[in-house]
């Protein structure tokens, strides 16, 4: 991926002010990519959870946390991540979100280990999705193609022992 494809004005401003444009533009050569490696199907089927923001069809920010069993975020092949959507608190904010503007932005923590992992891309919904039948009580599926795919920076990230699974 070229370099300059991840960072608008606002970005570039603050590099150039805080003299790190030549390490984003290396991280972004060497670490970012529009698919999933082995390595990142590793991560992302190992995760207990991930941080899901959206913006509805103004660009209103929205922030989510989706939580389930390892297993329950899937990448179904190198350009596909699935995950099932649940009932709960009947609102829909990031659903109705993707429904109106499929731009989403997903951030794996693992807080055990210090690692982390973003994919930024487009999110569509799928009410007859053959997953489906894999989740039970899942309402729909949602499906993300990866536009930037790439480990974020393990600095200051809390160390925390998981007590227990959500039911």
């Amino acid at each position: 991926m070229a370099a300059g494809n991840m960072y608008h004005d606002g970005s570039r401003q603050l590099q150039d002010r805080f003299d790190s444009r030549r390490i984003a533009d290396r991280l972004e050569q060497v670490t970012v990519h529009d698919f999933f490696t082995g390595e990142d199907r590793e991560f992302i089927e190992n995760a207990a959870m991930f941080f899901l923001a959206t913006a509805d069809e103004h660009g209103q920010p929205d922030c989510s946390y989706k939580g389930g069993l390892p297993g329950f975020v899937r990448v179904v092949d190198e350009h596909t991540l699935a995950f099932p959507n649940y009932d709960g608190n009947g609102m829909y904010r990031s659903m109705g979100n993707i429904a109106k503007n499929p731009q989403v932005d997903i951030l794996f923590m693992d807080f055990e280990y210090g690692d982390r992992m973003r994919v930024n891309g487009m999110a569509t919904l799928h009410y007859d999705d053959p997953l489906l039948g894999e989740f039970p009580g899942a309402q729909f599926i949602v499906r993300v193609k990866p536009k930037h795919v790439f480990p974020n920076c393990p600095c200051y990230i809390h160390q925390m022992e998981l007590k227990r699974y959500s039911v």
